[in-house]
């Protein structure tokens, strides 16, 4: 069949197709086509970015970025695509419509369906969607099917499986900790169990998405599981009933001392403001007088649990956010609907530059409402709002459709191009171990226009993220750097993985009915971290004395003379930590990892400031300012 005989029919029924799309009329063929689902998804993708993109898109780029997509991944690398309908050289291409893109795209397709029969076109599409977002902000992306589902579960708070953390440890399904509340909890299934078959199937050698493809399930289900569990001779069958399993974007609360809450926030899902509330609930009957509110590495999500939890620390109509768009549907400003429950309650933020979207939505509010002190780094600098919508295959796209601004009327949006979002992303890492010289790098290129004032009169920078009122260094010390490697080789994992292997009942009947005490008294015997430092060495740590500082290359790190016994502090409490988290969870896993934090340790001494910044606050702040 000629190229000519076989495209001209397609276009022809595309075309009819094409306007049935465009009118909101469903397929008129049976759906199972994919030459029509993937043009059919070109099409809800362009128009939604048309409809709905925070600013003027052009379509001729988003047309030349599909078509350079759709071809990029080609088998054959040889392929001669020029004075093709595939050809990306374009010349002095202008696409005047939608229609037009369409029409031209349903060419370039039918010529590379033709041409190389052996394609995947589902998954070429799927390379012309991806690079159609290239031409926009990093945040609007393409999702394929296969992530979706999984994206969805992250932020809606819960799944449905059979509750546990795990990790494939050579290449045998080992449980951390049971979710409390969920099945394997209720069945006694414990930290340290192995799980060697599922459903009568070995297990061994299953990656992380085989052991959730297959443990996941709906709600009901059953799943058998067999489990080796150490100082156990014979496997112990189970049948698991799955169950919903709640996620959580609390990780720890906790008191610190006599007044000082504290509560780490991971993300901002559907049930965060119902957590904090709950958290809040119980230190208040705890004897909690002032909050440390822990968002660090908190990467944001849902804009109404930002505004919930701001609002609780304000009287009524106080400005929290506000977005702006090209369209005026995406244009609006948000402020509390009533006075908060800890609108007098002290207040202080930890950020550092994790900390991004929603969480700069919270702390910029605070620090232009001069309501808290900010601690740490600057945050990252995402102020971008995307939609969600579905695409006829269940993908999903998420568009941008407006931007952040602070009560001051700061952007917290860091610049960006339209190249792709690698630079884009890894900027964070440029911005060095020096703290407070990259606020006044970032400070001192801030232009007169990007400069605003907080209620109270304090000067505030926007154009890239908050900058905090006391600005905390990483820590660099040498310690750090032993207890890096450990963490990245898995030596505290597994040293206290088989710890409790060996010592697991012993340990839990002294041990874990008393949480508090473990963390007040529990320490490792020097014959145990001589045996860490041991696994450290045959994971090529060498103990050197022609150093004097520590350095790593080749995959080996060199540590001089004494080192060990100078930071040796620092894995000892890292893996005190862990062992908290494969016995009782992440939620108990933070009281003791903080305890080795500087940022934390600093902030605790900055009650004073908090109290200072109250009492400018009331002198020199327009009441009437960022209020209805």
């Amino acid at each position: 069949m000629s190229m000519k005989k076989f495209i001209i029919p397609n276009i022809v029924t595309l075309f009819v197709l094409s306007l049935f799309w465009f009118a909101g009329v469903e397929t008129i063929v049976p759906g199972n086509d994919t030459l029509q689902k993937n043009i059919k998804k070109y099409v809800q993708t362009q128009r939604r970015i048309i409809d709905n993109y925070v600013d003027q898109v052009d379509v001729t780029e988003l047309y030349k970025n599909s078509v350079k997509g759709l071809v990029k991944n080609l088998s054959d690398s040889t392929a001669n695509l020029k004075d093709t309908p595939a050809d990306t050289s374009f010349g002095d291409i202008k696409i005047k419509s939608l229609g037009e893109s369409v029409d031209k795209f349903e060419q370039a397709y039918l010529y590379v369906t033709n041409n190389y029969p052996d394609e995947n076109m589902t998954e070429r599409t799927e390379d012309a969607l991806e690079s159609m977002f290239r031409g926009l902000d990093p945040h609007s992306v393409y999702i394929e099917p296969s992530l979706s589902d999984d994206i969805d579960d992250e932020f809606s708070g819960k799944f449905q499986g059979i509750g546990v953390q795990f990790n494939v440890i050579q290449d045998t399904i080992t449980v951390i900790t049971a979710i409390a509340g969920g099945p394997s909890d209720a069945l006694g299934i414990r930290s340290g169990d192995r799980i060697t078959k599922i459903d009568g199937e070995s297990a061994i050698g299953f990656t992380n998405e085989d052991v959730r493809n297959t443990l996941r399930g709906p709600k009901g289900s059953e799943v058998d599981v067999t489990i080796k569990r150490p100082n156990v001779k014979d496997p112990i069958q189970f049948t698991i009933v799955r169950d919903d399993i709640p996620l959580y974007s609390i990780g720890a609360s906790y008191m610190m001392d006599d007044k000082t809450g504290y509560i780490k926030m991971d993300k901002f899902i559907q049930t965060t403001h119902q957590e904090f509330m709950e958290a809040m609930k119980e230190l208040q009957d705890n004897g909690m007088e002032r909050l440390l509110l822990d968002l660090r590495g908190n990467p944001g999500g849902y804009l109404s649990q930002a505004v919930a939890i701001t609002e609780e620390f304000f009287p009524q109509g106080t400005k929290i956010v506000s977005t702006k768009s090209r369209h005026t549907r995406f244009t609006s400003a948000y402020y509390s609907r009533r006075d908060g429950f800890f609108k007098d309650k002290p207040l202080m933020i930890l950020v550092d530059e994790g900390s991004a979207s929603a969480s700069e939505i919270v702390s910029g509010a605070v620090q232009d409402h001069d309501r808290g002190w900010i601690v740490g780094r600057r945050t990252f600098g995402k102020g971008l709002v995307q939609q969600q919508y579905e695409l006829v295959d269940s993908s999903k796209i998420r568009v941008t459709i407006s931007k952040y601004y602070t009560p001051s009327g700061r952007l917290i949006q860091k610049p960006y191009n339209n190249k792709g979002g690698e630079e884009y992303a890894y900027e964070i890492y440029k911005r060095g171990v020096d703290a407070k010289g990259d606020a006044m790098e970032f400070v001192s290129h801030v232009p007169d226009s990007l400069k605003f004032s907080t209620d109270a009169g304090r000067t505030v920078y926007g154009g890239g993220g908050i900058v905090p009122d006391h600005i905390v260094q990483p820590d660099t010390a040498q310690s750090k750097i032993v207890a890096n490697y450990m963490l990245r080789n898995r030596v505290g994992f597994e040293f206290v993985r088989d710890y409790l292997d060996e010592n697991g009942d012993a340990f839990r009947e002294k041990w874990e009915d008393n949480y508090d005490r473990f963390n007040e008294e529990f320490e490792w015997s020097k014959e145990q971290m001589d045996e860490v430092f041991s696994r450290l060495k045959e994971k090529n740590m060498v103990v050197t004395d022609t150093l004097s500082k520590p350095e790593f290359k080749s995959d080996t790190l060199f540590i001089p003379q004494g080192h060990l016994e100078e930071i040796e502090w620092m894995p000892r409490g890292l893996i005190k930590a862990e062992l908290a988290r494969q016995v009782w969870g992440l939620k108990k896993y933070y009281p003791v990892r903080n305890k080795l934090d500087e940022t934390i340790e600093e902030a605790r001494k900055m009650w004073d400031e908090v109290a200072k910044l109250e009492e400018y606050a009331a002198s020199h702040t327009i009441p009437s300012k960022n209020r209805y």
